[in-house]
């Protein structure tokens, strides 16, 4: 732990932490002050203009990057009969039903993603305390209740992701790896922000998007200039 500390350390005394950089030049410092032996993430985090404390001030939703996450997205779906058999089919990596909730009450949790049928959603519910603080619980307006389990599963693998504001008034998100190309990320984070405003909430009141900023998963975080990332 106390190299890498002097890692980041040294990472943060190569950059001035008090510029708003544009974001191709933060994408371009991410990528080269990343340093580790594994593919780092990229994570993006935004400052929003809102107190989600309050119904018409939250922000959710579901954005599909442009190049994809970059992630091995473990998906778990909730289906019976044909439909299961459709899930396994589309490359669910766990299908169950009464059964795979047993698994999620003992703390058996090893996906990503949940989709459910609509009919499978009265045994879904009993779990809510479980899957809801882990952002999992499906959701139809997120596209993860539906019979249509092999589209969901087609983009939840294709680079689909759901973000939900947390108390801070923060959204996190990763939106790539340090391996993809600039442009790349670049697109992906334009992409990103481009949902956050297309979920912007009646309840929101003066500045949205205040604060962005982007890091990899063991380097340091860069402000970015929040009108380079729009559009």
């Amino acid at each position: 732990m106390a190299r890498k500390g002097k890692r980041l350390q040294q990472a943060y005394e190569e950059i001035d932490r008090q510029v708003q950089y544009d974001l191709p030049d933060a994408v371009k410092l991410i990528k080269e002050k990343a340093n580790s032996k594994f593919d780092e993430t990229v994570e993006l985090a935004v400052n929003l203009g809102v107190d989600p404390r309050h119904a018409d001030q939250m922000v959710r939703g579901v954005v599909s990057l442009p190049n994809g996450t970059g992630k091995q997205v473990r998906i778990a779906v909730f289906a019976k009969g044909d439909r299961a058999q459709q899930a396994e089919e589309a490359g669910a990596d766990i299908v169950g039903a009464e059964d795979l909730a047993e698994r999620v009450t003992k703390g058996d949790i090893a996906f990503d993603r949940c989709i459910a049928t609509p009919d499978m959603m009265a045994v879904v519910g009993r779990l809510g305390r479980i899957l809801g603080p882990r952002g999992l619980m499906p959701n139809p307006k997120l596209g993860t209740v539906t019979n249509d389990v092999a589209e969901a599963i087609r983009a939840a693998k294709g680079g689909q992701i759901a973000f939900r504001v947390e108390k801070a008034g923060i959204v996190h998100a990763g939106v790539g790896k340090v391996s993809f190309t600039e442009d790349a990320l670049a697109e992906n984070v334009r992409a990103f922000v481009d949902a956050l405003n297309r979920a912007k909430p009646t309840g929101a009141k003066g500045t949205y998007l205040k604060r962005v900023s982007l890091s990899s998963s063991m380097g340091p975080g860069l402000k970015v200039n929040v009108p380079s990332v729009v559009g």
